[in-house]
């Protein structure tokens, strides 16, 4: 079955859960701005080890017709699942506001990524913190949709 006809499994509690069901239950017609000025789009993957549609909501921007997503997990020691997950399935399902529809994502390579951070910290200028908090790498992911 397409990822796009799947039905995800969404996170149960907390500010993640309650922002993706405001998101889904209107349609994309609220939730689309997380805040004045930071943008969210809603991004489901297959789970690497469930093979599950999995969806989590996070803030991007915009490069040229793709989407920029940062898997920073707030600086934490790992990568996000949902970024592992795009390891074993690059095949993704994003949702822009009221639009949904399937891309494929790639994490950024070492030519694009000075200029991919500057325009993620200008919409969340905390990525810059989030960077100094872990010893890892934090990947930029750029999605392209389809």
């Amino acid at each position: 079955m397409a990822l796009i006809d799947e039905t995800p499994i969404d996170p149960t509690e907390g500010w993640v859960a309650d922002h993706i069901r405001q998101y889904v239950q209107s349609g994309g017609t609220e939730g689309h701005e997380w805040q004045p000025g930071v943008p969210t789009l809603l991004l489901t993957t297959r789970g690497k080890k469930s093979g599950a549609a999995r969806r989590t909501a996070l803030i991007y921007g915009r490069d040229g017709d793709d989407y920029v997503v940062m898997a920073s997990y707030g600086g934490a020691p790992a990568h996000p699942d949902w970024y592992l997950n795009l390891d074993a399935d690059p095949e993704v399902v994003i949702q822009v506001g009221e639009q949904v529809m399937p891309g494929r994502a790639r994490t950024a390579g070492p030519d694009d990524r000075d200029r991919l951070w500057a325009v993620m910290t200008a919409i969340w200028p905390d990525y810059d913190d989030y960077a100094k908090k872990t010893e890892r790498e934090i990947p930029l992911v750029v999605i392209s949709a389809q």
